[in-house]
């Protein structure tokens, strides 16, 4: 009997009975990360059927889930920069602040 694993509320997928979106998985897969270093390494909540039913997910809908996933991109992206439009002030603070972690960082 198949079972479901992914689920989509309000226009967004998510891994059932989890908080875990699919994006989530997907991109990590995506990134070359196994199967089971996702499940217990960057969502320990998850199981690794799960996830395994997620890759699966997304495997069989491949073509529908990109399209998704550059929906989703393209949206996280307006907002970005509507939120740096905002108030340039500050994430010209932030920038200069990362930039000065990062150069103590590269110190160690």
């Amino acid at each position: 009997m198949a079972k479901d694993y992914i689920e989509q509320k309000d226009g967004i997928y998510k891994i059932i009975g989890s908080r875990v979106s699919l994006d989530s998985v997907i991109y990590t897969f995506l990134d070359g990360l196994s199967p089971e270093t996702i499940a217990n390494e960057c969502f320990p909540t998850l199981s690794l059927e799960q996830v395994q039913g997620a890759i699966s997910f997304y495997l069989a809908n491949r073509s529908e889930i990109d399209s998704y996933l550059a929906k989703q991109l393209e949206e996280y992206e307006a907002k970005r920069l509507a939120a740096i439009e905002k108030d340039p002030a500050f994430y010209q603070r932030l920038r200069e602040k990362m930039q000065k972690f990062r150069e103590s960082r590269n110190q160690l």
